[in-house]
């Protein structure tokens, strides 16, 4: 049988999965490479060796996704694989056209193929696009499961933007575990706030390893928390699947990769953000979910946002700092901190564009649909370095910290500064506690 010659289409995250599950030690195929996009300065590596086994003794080369078309040709591709979330259903295709013309056939892995069976019960918190409120989510479940007595360990979707061989199983305890792996702002923002809530989080590469790792965690393990990344579907087989989709941006979840993969295997779907949402989107949403899934149950949420101090606030000109992804592929013009701004009577919002430096003012260019805001990129040290240079440089009275860590503990701030925080809040019932009161009994557990 003739060897086929691949090439996976990914971003640093799902592509390495799809390869570990799907690929590594097959003999029926050959990865010759891997392409790379969304995230900054992650092309022109390898994965390594020691990750892609002994079938690839010189690693894997990543290239930039620009150089997709020529790569087909140069490599004799035969199957390129799409392996990254967060896009349209147009994109997709469009690259689909691409691969075909080039001469190659173009797939997508499905969730059986790559989802690994835990040894433990998993729910997996998933979402229609970046930004819908999984994090809040995932935080909710986990405080729950915790306040009934279960140990409860989070597996994080890949964030592996530094050294792949290094990053292949990682766990984090405490904060000091944040600066032992070199985490960027991106993963501070994922793993911090379970960490001050005393549970362990894992994340890394291989998440065959990741996963019997925290099966077995030091501190126990009654319940595995799938905390999913942009909209893509889980890693592993989960026992209660939970989807949040975002009103604010109604039809994503029908026209977005792999949104409505997500919807279809819900077991519980939560409309976040029914508080600032318009009606008619709200109501267009139901619709939309009852189309795909008439099954799921459906919870209302909102995640309202509160602050440190209002008054650094109130009446000023302020710069709004929010998470990264969600205004950049995420495509949102509004976060926690322009909530926050609006709520709490900020003056002004200063627009950062005149003052951005280095890789900010790329981020800007890249996607210049981004609002009068500044996303919190810091995915290495100079786009950190660039990151404290452009609030300092902004003509601003006040600055609002909209993302989910204490940025100035990662960059000095020479301006007055106000955390905003925001928890999920369910509207009406039923409630997650009524799901995981289900569950829990469903997987026997606890007393």
């Amino acid at each position: 049988m003739t060897v086929r010659k691949v090439l996976i289409i990914g971003a640093a995250g799902r592509d390495f999965h799809n390869f570990n599950t799907h690929f590594r030690g097959n003999n029926d195929y050959k990865v010759e490479a891997f392409t790379a996009a969304q995230i900054p300065d992650i092309e022109g590596r390898k994965y390594p060796r020691e990750l892609a086994g002994e079938l690839y003794p010189d690693g894997i080369p990543i290239y930039p996704q620009e150089e997709l078309q020529s790569l087909i040709k140069e490599l004799e591709i035969d199957l390129c694989v799409f392996s990254y979330s967060d896009v349209s259903n147009q994109y997709v295709m469009r690259l689909s056209a691409i691969v075909n013309a080039a001469g190659a056939e173009f797939s997508l892995l499905s969730p059986s193929q790559t989802m690994i069976k835990s040894t433990k019960p998993v729910i997996s918190v998933c979402a229609t696009r970046t930004g819908c409120g999984k994090s809040q989510t995932s935080r909710k479940i986990v405080q729950s499961l915790m306040d009934e007595g279960l140990k409860v360990v989070a597996i994080r979707h890949p964030m592996p933007y530094g050294d792949l061989a290094k990053q292949k199983v990682q766990r984090f305890a405490t904060i000091e575990d944040l600066e032992h792996h070199k985490c960027t702002i991106e993963e501070m923002e994922e793993y911090e706030p379970h960490i001050i809530r005393g549970n362990v989080i894992y994340a890394g590469v291989d998440y065959e390893a990741i996963v019997r790792a925290a099966e077995n965690d030091p501190d126990g393990c009654d319940v595995i928390l799938w905390d999913g990344g942009n909209n893509d579907f889980p890693f592993y087989k989960p026992d209660l699947s939970i989807t949040v989709v975002d009103p604010h941006r109604v039809g994503s979840e029908l026209s977005y990769y792999p949104s409505e993969i997500n919807l279809l295997l819900s077991d519980v779907i939560i409309i976040n953000k029914i508080d600032t949402a318009n009606p008619e989107d709200i109501q267009l949403l139901r619709k939309n979910i009852a189309k795909v899934n008439p099954n799921a149950v459906i919870i209302d949420g909102a995640s309202p946002v509160r602050v440190d101090n209002p008054e650094v606030i109130k009446g000023k000109k302020v710069l709004a700092i929010e998470d990264g992804p969600t205004l950049t592929h995420g495509e949102m013009k509004i976060g926690a901190a322009i909530v926050a701004a609006s709520k709490y009577g900020a003056k002004k919002l200063v627009d950062p564009r005149p003052f951005t430096v280095g890789k900010l003012s790329q981020t800007f260019e890249i996607y210049p649909e981004i609002g009068t805001l500044l996303p919190a990129m810091g995915y290495g040290e100079e786009q950190i370095k660039d990151l404290q240079e452009t609030i300092n440089n902004t003509e601003c009275e006040a600055v609002i910290i909209g993302t989910p860590i204490d940025l100035s503990r990662i960059v000095k701030i020479d301006k007055p500064t106000t955390r905003v925080y925001y928890d999920l809040e369910e509207i009406g019932f039923p409630k997650l506690s009524d799901i995981l009161e289900g569950f829990i009994k469903n997987q026997q557990l606890g007393n």
